[in-house]
């Protein structure tokens, strides 16, 4: 496929297969409530026409004044309309602006400031307090709204497809600018779990190396429907000739998730695949179970779930409800790398999963073709080149840094954060994770937490993925989390757990009757001997807004140290 698309842009992998399945279904949307059988209407958009009208919305943006190098944010809610506003904006050869809606407003504003956009593509709403916040955003004069438009000026959407089409259908293409893969083709927020969002420049071969390594590794095929439970993982979809089934879900809540809307959806289009954080496979983990449902996806044979580690226990529960010959996958990355590593639930749950709990850390399995890695050791100031790094033997625990055809090479957002997060090596371009764990003797990386997360007394260190693990051993405990009181360097180990809803403690004596039962778990272990303070907690433990799975420590870290209870 990658030898025949027009140009280096990405979006032209779309007239590719549309070329090749013009009338398959690429996107399929809710368009009203489900029947009592659970069966709904769906809003059908064909590779065809989604190929064309993306089209149209490019050359009108084109013909409008839109230029490459200009930044154009998207303030749409994830569904076709998005889907197809991304492929246009590609085409129009603009840098899209992508932001996690369900970041919070502060954060929201910050990088759309920060990212200094040239205009905005927005329903309504998004433009209506965008236009209240404009000197913000002084640069942004290119502004189209996805809707009715009110006072605040620019186009709307249907005014710029008009644009558009006013091209003859056989021309759109050739109005359209030339891009190259090493030209900018978004700007991506990490979601702020180790510190404020920063903005990722991902080029035009970055997104085609995702893709590839994605394809090629997991056999995805042209013809699969996948039920997009992560907003992102769509967009690839429909370059890959997959048909995208959106859920009826909030994609920025993915733990309150209604299992029976994805079990309806799954059932009524036969899908094959889904991509989900832990968090929602948990959920709908436990919806089952406690229903008696042992077969709610019976053409399921693909899963991958990201965004955290997703443990042994929980890999076998997930298994039970699928066919035996499902697989089900953790791809291991982070917004500025992915994807670089993979493993797959039965090793997980016969090999790796095991030694976790005893609190040898996460398998996060074996490299992606072209990805090179090395655990070198950790050093919290920049790395400005190559040859200061300390590569770490096999074993020893160390910060991981990456380098490969799909790792970003810089952000754009924050950009004081380079120098803490890449090392130059001649042309290369290596991106420190802030990730810590070591290499085993297959080359397989153990993840053991963020370096940012690690508690240090003196010359002792707590790392939290091998403790936590050892306190969520406990059958009451659905994810705990490892805090330091104090400054660096001089910090108590403090445990903070979530018991799983069902067995939450009542009182204040089943509480102390948990904390007991798990300060003796702790005694028994090495690594956690010296843990003697645990807190259980009546409130869920914080998490990010992309995966509802990563902790984030830094606040309960706040809340121990300001004294917040």
């Amino acid at each position: 496929m990658p030898s025949q698309v027009r140009d280096g842009n990405v979006a032209s992998r779309l007239e590719v297969v549309a070329s090749l399945a013009p009338g398959a279904i690429a996107i399929a949307e809710p368009s009203g409530p489900p029947t009592k059988d659970g069966t709904r209407s769906y809003s059908l958009t064909t590779f065809d026409n989604l190929d064309k009208e993306s089209d149209a919305i490019a050359a009108g943006l084109v013909r409008w004044g839109l230029r490459p190098g200009m930044r154009v944010a998207m303030l749409v809610p994830f569904g076709a309309r998005f889907i197809g506003l991304v492929f246009a904006l590609l085409k129009s050869g603009v840098t899209v602006i992508l932001i996690d809606p369900g970041i919070g407003r502060k954060h929201l504003v910050r990088c759309l400031s920060d990212a200094k956009p040239d205009g905005f593509v927005g329903i309504p709403k998004a433009m209506a307090i965008r236009t209240l916040l404009g000197r913000k955003f002084p640069a942004a004069k290119w502004n189209v709204t996805v809707g009715r438009r009110l006072f605040w000026g620019g186009k709307t959407l249907d005014q710029i497809k008009t644009l558009g089409q006013s091209i003859p259908q056989d021309r759109r293409k050739e109005s359209l600018p030339r891009v190259e893969r090493a030209d900018p083709a978004a700007i991506i927020f990490t979601t702020g779990s180790t510190g404020p969002p920063k903005g990722v420049l991902y080029t035009h071969g970055t997104f085609h190396a995702q893709i590839d390594r994605i394809r090629e590794r997991y056999d995805i095929h042209r013809g699969s429907r996948d039920l997009a439970c992560f907003p992102l993982f769509g967009l690839f979809d429909a370059v890959m000739g997959v048909t995208t089934i959106i859920p009826d879900m909030d994609p920025t809540r993915p733990a309150e998730v209604n299992p029976q809307r994805l079990i309806e959806a799954a059932e009524q289009w036969e899908v094959d695949q889904s991509f989900g954080s832990p968090a929602l496979w948990n959920t709908v983990i436990r919806w089952c179970e406690s229903r008696g449902i042992d077969n709610p996806f019976p053409t399921m044979r693909r899963i991958l779930s990201a965004g955290a580690p997703v443990p042994a226990s929980t890999m076998a529960r997930l298994r039970r409800l699928l066919d035996e010959e499902a697989e089900i996958y953790t791809p291991y990355g982070a917004t500025e790398a992915l994807p670089l590593a993979s493993i797959e639930s039965r090793q997980i749950i016969g090999e790796t999963g095991p030694a976790s709990t005893r609190g040898k850390g996460v398998c996060v399995g074996t490299r992606f073709d072209d990805v090179q890695w090395k655990v070198i050791k950790v050093h919290d100031g920049p790395i400005e080149s190559i040859d200061q790094i300390e590569e770490l033997p096999q074993g020893k625990i160390g910060e991981l840094m990456v380098t490969g055809p799909m790792v970003t090479r810089e952000y754009v957002v924050r950009a004081d954060q380079n120098a803490l997060h890449k090392v130059a090596d001649g042309g290369t371009v290596w991106h420190r994770m802030g990730d810590v764990g070591y290499l085993d003797r297959e080359d397989r990386f153990w993840f053991c937490g963020r370096k940012a997360h690690r508690v240090t007394n003196d010359k002792k260190t707590w790392y939290t993925v091998p403790c936590e693990a050892i306190f969520n051993a406990h059958p009451n405990v659905y994810r705990s989390a490892l805090v330091g009181r104090g400054e660096p360097g001089r910090q108590t180990p403090v445990v903070l757990v979530e018991p799983i809803p069902e067995a939450k403690p009542k009182t204040d004596a089943e509480k102390q009757r948990l904390r007991e039962e798990l300060l003796t778990l702790a005694s028994l272990n090495p690594l956690t001997v010296r843990i003697t303070e645990v807190i259980i907690r009546d409130q869920p433990l914080p998490t990010d807004i992309r995966h509802n799975s990563k902790i984030f420590r830094e606040r309960l870290a706040e809340e121990l140290n300001g004294g917040v209870s």
